[in-house]
């Protein structure tokens, strides 16, 4: 039996309801058991369920999962996801996020979906669909809204107009929210709207949220995202996270009711939704049988699926002379043993970005071992790595690849030892740490004292050897008592050290194998460091390399073997330190290795292939000179047999691009306008959404199609599509609308015949866009407005039936606070990407619409 809302709420005490709306541990709500009241458990799962102790699947990340254009993979890949928190005890998924790739340079945009928003949405409402429906899994949609940047995310201020706001930023939430089957939970972004924080925003989570999308359910705030007691409460935001409690906690939210700031109705409203929330999760686990995998089980078949959906993502972008498959290049050479040169991240598996939406994947596979699996004695494999990759120095350990490491017991590895604040004598010494990295998140017994990480490294070479120490609050580096790094103040970027994305600066200093030297990390608690989160935590990392292992000409090896191959295989991409929450990217090309490409394309001529994992568009200046690129993304842990299937034809590559790759940087929308500008007076970040609804391919259209490498959408296949016979008739009538999704209105259906005109099976998407026919420099000259993933045997003709609705090319209308549509004639464009348009025609709007939002 489950709870009953409202007796438990009568029985709560004014304390017990305020006690319930701010988290009790650092994934858990707060539970009262005397009152039948239980704790929700929650967990990070963009991409994965994160977890320390246990193993997890690690699932494509989202810009994989939306290149797949396919709705249905979404909701599989969201059920699983969905079993794999309820068997590790989840009952709320912190996902998915649905913010729009503004910038290229986010360095969170690879857990959201795309630049467009019906993209976004459908594909988000899909994996919430699968993520609710099969295991009494809570989905939560975040981050509400516009989060698309990581640059002084927590108290950025952005300047966005109401129009883009509702077209753009706005649509994908609003399409889950209102769609069939609507997130449990929602959670807050940290920045500001127009000076407001998303959490004490009543216009959002009262005003567009609870009211014009009439939703019921859970507000939660980012971690440490709560900026305020009253305001947030009367705003909407039901619960603080994590716990325990930091702005609610003590007698604050009391006081604020005592002195008339929040009304005990607030509060109750608020914790009721917080019941409703267990009871939600309760009533749907009820309503269903469910067995949970064994492990595995859930290895095997979640494998599988990672691997299917991680190829189906995959965007083949250039194909020169049909260099792929590589099997038809073999025979296309008459060579029996095919000579590959692997070269980058060939023996890497980047299955994830960095931050939050890492996982502890059961296993991950790197291309190289896919290839030996797939091809195995057909071909002759060499490797070179080609370009030191890393972001950071490696953390100092005992694995035997700089030297030995030995804390003070004699044990290998670090001994950690914290002093009180003043003392010299230890407060407490742990051994046996297995390298220089210290999380300041897993443990209180740091909290307000000094850190030391302490060993006698003995190195395994003599060199002029690279050292690098970044420390949360002000940190030195001391080898035999000699100060070497010295950094006096908190580190710059607080919230990367939660993430491990820090800023390092690196140093040279001597050392002789075979020597010990008495290594000393000595890192103070950080001061004002405007982080809640981290306030009087003491962490820090240190970083070394040998001189020969960062001084050597990794080019040069990598020349030598593309020059002796047959082709060479350049596997590009970020790792997770690269690309990752917690700092923006620093630049838009690939680190360090667009060199690299470039001289294996010239050492290699006409048969040189780019495997790129990023979860982001980048430049490609080398783009010319090689015969082929394919865009990987982070495709989860199968990731190096999902790049193998599509590059041996294993799997005909079906992706398509959801979002466009400019030649440069200066010609993304929101250049010059992000990260935004530090203000002269009070030295707070804003920014100004200038490039207003015109993001993505909308900006695209309007400049010289030469700017734009691959446009939104794009992507081939190793067959061939023909699209004939578009024709559009109108169904349905305009009518006033109090809520958004599934009420009467205008619809256009569109029917077509596509055919498989090549030898081989294959899928594509096909994409659906409207636009005036008058142009208009206030609207975008077409919008995405449905798309179908159609598979085809060779020859194979289907016919295909796609659905417009008005409302998804309506524009929102500041002044009148709706939604319209103006009479005239509309062009309806279909093809294969937002510059492969194959068809058109044309319909009448006889008059002028609008809806209320």
């Amino acid at each position: 039996m489950t709870m009953d809302v409202d007796t438990v709420l009568q029985s709560l005490t004014l304390e017990e309801k305020i006690s319930l709306l701010a988290g009790d541990t650092f994934w858990a709500t707060r539970a009262i058991p005397s009152k039948g009241v239980p704790s929700i458990q929650t967990c990070d799962g963009p991409n994965g369920v994160r977890t320390r102790d246990t193993t997890a699947t690690c699932f494509p990340a989202a810009t994989s999962v939306a290149a797949t254009f396919d709705p249905k993979l979404a909701a599989q890949l969201g059920r699983a996801l969905g079993r794999e928190a309820r068997n590790r005890g989840g009952a709320c998924v912190l996902g998915p996020t649905v913010c729009i790739h503004r910038h290229p340079l986010g360095g969170r945009n690879f857990e959201s979906y795309s630049e467009d928003p019906l993209l976004t949405g459908r594909m988000a409402a899909s994996m919430v669909r699968g993520l609710q429906s099969g295991a009494g899994v809570a989905a939560t949609l975040k981050h509400f809204v516009a989060n698309e940047q990581e640059t002084e995310r927590m108290t950025v201020d952005e300047a966005i107009g109401a129009r883009a706001l509702r077209e753009i930023y706005l649509r994908p939430f609003e399409m889950v929210v209102t769609g069939g089957a609507p997130p449990w939970a929602v959670m807050t972004a940290y920045n500001k709207i127009n000076g407001t924080h998303c959490d004490a925003s009543r216009w959002l989570l009262d005003g567009v949220l609870r009211g014009d999308w009439g939703w019921r359910g859970l507000v939660m705030s980012d971690w440490g995202g709560t900026n305020s007691v009253a305001a947030s409460l009367d705003a909407g935001l039901d619960l603080e996270m994590p716990g325990p409690a930091r702005v609610r906690k003590g007698p604050r939210v009391l006081d604020a009711v005592w002195n008339g700031e929040v009304s005990e109705e607030v509060i109750t409203r608020r914790a009721r939704n917080v019941l409703e929330l267990a009871k939600t999760i309760e009533d749907a686990r009820s309503a269903i049988s469910y067995t949970p995998q064994s492990k595995e089980d859930e290895i095997r078949e979640h494998g599988a699926l990672v691997r299917e959906a991680g190829a189906r993502g995959i965007v083949l972008l250039k194909n020169e002379g049909n260099i792929l498959p590589l099997r038809t290049l073999g025979e296309l050479r008459g060579k029996t043993k095919l000579k590959i040169a692997c070269i980058g991240f060939a023996q890497e598996a980047l299955i994830h970005g960095g931050g939050s939406a890492g996982v502890n994947a059961h296993y991950s596979v790197t291309p190289w071992e896919a290839l030996q699996a797939a091809l195995g004695d057909s071909v002759e494999l060499t490797y070179a790595k080609g370009a030191y990759t890393d972001r950071y120095l490696p953390a100092l350990q005992n694995d035997g690849s700089a030297g030995t490491v030995t804390g003070l017991d004699g044990n290998p590895g670090f001994s950690r030892v914290f002093y009180e604040e003043g003392a010299t004598m230890p407060s407490s010494t742990a051994h046996g740490q297995p390298d220089s990295t210290y999380s300041p998140l897993g443990t209180l017994e740091s909290l307000w004292k000094t850190l030391e990480l302490v060993c006698d490294f003995v190195p395994r070479e003599s060199g002029q050897h690279y050292l690098s120490c970044t420390g949360i609050g002000p940190t030195q580096v001391l080898v035999d008592d000699q100060v070497v790094i010295d950094q006096q103040r908190n580190c710059r970027d607080p919230m990367g050290a939660l993430f491990g994305a820090v800023a390092q600066d690196e140093i040279r200093h001597r050392f002789e194998a075979g020597r010990a030297y008495r290594v000393v990390v000595r890192s103070r608690p950080p001061a004002a460091v405007g982080l809640e989160i981290l306030e009087g935590k003491t962490g820090a990392r240190l970083g070394f390399a040998l001189a020969s292992a960062r001084d050597a000409d990794l080019q040069a090896d990598a020349v030598r073997a593309a020059a002796a191959a047959d082709v060479a295989l350049v596997f590009t991409g970020h790792t997770p330190a690269w690309e990752t929450e917690g700092r923006d990217q620093a630049s838009f090309h690939l680190p360090r290795q667009d060199a690299l490409v470039a001289a294996v394309a010239r050492a290699r001529p006409g048969a040189t292939v780019v495997v790129n994992a990023t979860g982001v568009a980048v430049a490609m200046p080398w783009l010319g000179d090689v015969a082929a690129v394919l865009q990987a993304w982070f495709p989860g842990q199968e990731a190096g047999a999902a790049v193998v299937d599509v590059l041996t034809g294993r799997v005909n590559p079906e992706g398509h691009l959801p979002v466009s790759f400019p030649r440069r940087i200066e010609d993304a929308p929101a250049h010059g306008n992000f990260p935004g500008e530090y203000g002269p007076q009070d030295g707070k970040l804003r920014v100004n959404y200038a490039e207003g609804v015109f993001v993505g391919y909308r900006h695209y259209d309007r400049i010289p199609r030469d700017k734009v490498n691959f446009p939104f959408g794009h992507g081939l296949s190793y067959t061939t599509f023909d699209l004939a016979g578009l024709q559009v008739k109108t169904v349905g009538r305009a009518a006033e609308r109090d809520k958004g999704e599934g009420e009467e209105q205008n619809k256009f259906i569109l029917t077509a015949s596509i055919t498989n005109t090549g030898s081989l099976a294959g899928a594509t998407a096909v994409q659906l866009y409207v636009g005036r026919v008058a142009e208009s420099a206030d609207h975008p000259v077409k919008t995405l407005v449905a798309f179908e993933k159609v598979r085809l045997e060779p020859g194979e003709k289907k016919e295909i039936e796609l659905v417009a609705s008005a409302r998804d090319f309506a524009y929102y209308e500041e002044v009148g606070n709706k939604w319209a549509l103006d009479s005239g004639e509309y062009r309806f464009l279909m093809g294969f990407s937002a510059e492969n348009i194959v068809q058109e025609v044309r319909a009448r709007l006889d008059r002028d619409l609008a809806w209320k939002p």
